[in-house]
């Protein structure tokens, strides 16, 4: 299954509930990572509730490293950061989610191996577990309740990921099947709209007619129509105009 695209480790430390960790391995999956590692999982390896929660990445489970503590999990990588919420007596930068995994992007790229540890659902990493870490990811959350379930940290974690490895835009158009308009298509549609509206009485008084058509252009330049939907306002304006002469008849 795996990917051979490079890419962090995500390493559960001690995780208590099988179902955590297969909901880890769905969340990671979401987002195209398949290099899960396990330290000493406190229902042993495999796990048949693991499975039935990672909802189609069981393969992930299985190609996954066990490993009895962590400096065994971690032992191959360069560097390493710790996941947790609490406040620590060891010195370390801190890391948001998203400035963590553009570090680490920019590691991997660097040809780099990197790894990203998870704590156990109950009390989260020990100092001994973060002191090999050259530093820390700490979620922005709420302080009055810092407790992550293990699975969302895994899925913010692989969500900034995505974001940091992957070259997406932030805003994109969903063009439903159809593309932008052409500029001559958004030109006759506005002159389609100045010829109904003149013939109605629309421009009015004269001597601001050429100013208010000017305004109708401006507004038809700031619409990102498609050519769908450019095709639909002449289909409105030909309806309205039939209905008219109807009733005129």
């Amino acid at each position: 299954m795996a990917t051979g695209t490079p890419q962090p480790a995500f390493v559960l430390v001690r995780p208590q509930m099988g179902e955590n960790i297969g909901a880890a391995a769905r969340a990671m999956w979401n987002f195209g990572l398949d290099r899960m590692r396990i330290v000493d999982p406190r229902d042993g390896w495999p796990n048949s509730k693991a499975v039935a929660m990672s909802s189609g990445a069981g393969r992930l489970l299985d190609e996954a490293q066990l490993s009895e503590d962590v400096p065994g999990a971690i032992g191959d990588c360069s560097f390493v950061l710790a996941t947790t919420a609490r406040p620590r007596d060891l010195t370390k930068t801190i890391w948001t989610p998203e400035a963590a995994m553009a570090e680490c992007a920019r590691r991997i790229a660097g040809g780099e191996k990197v790894a990203v540890i998870f704590g156990p659902e109950r009390a989260g990493l020990e100092n001994e577990d973060i002191a090999p870490c050259n530093g820390i990811i700490s979620v922005p959350v709420n302080p009055e309740f810092a407790s992550l379930n293990l699975a969302q940290c895994v899925l913010l974690c692989a969500y900034e990921w995505r974001r940091a490895s992957a070259e997406m835009p932030e805003v994109a158009e969903s063009l439903a099947g159809t593309e932008l308009a052409l500029q001559h298509e958004v030109d006759h549609l506005a002159r389609h709209y100045e010829d109904r509206m003149e013939e109605a009485g629309f421009f009015f008084p004269a001597h601001k007619a050429e100013s208010m058509k000017v305004n109708l252009r401006n507004m038809w330049s700031r619409l990102p129509l498609t050519r769908a939907e450019v095709q639909m306002l002449h289909g409105m304006m030909r309806q309205v105009v039939r209905w008219r002469n109807k009733k005129a008849d």
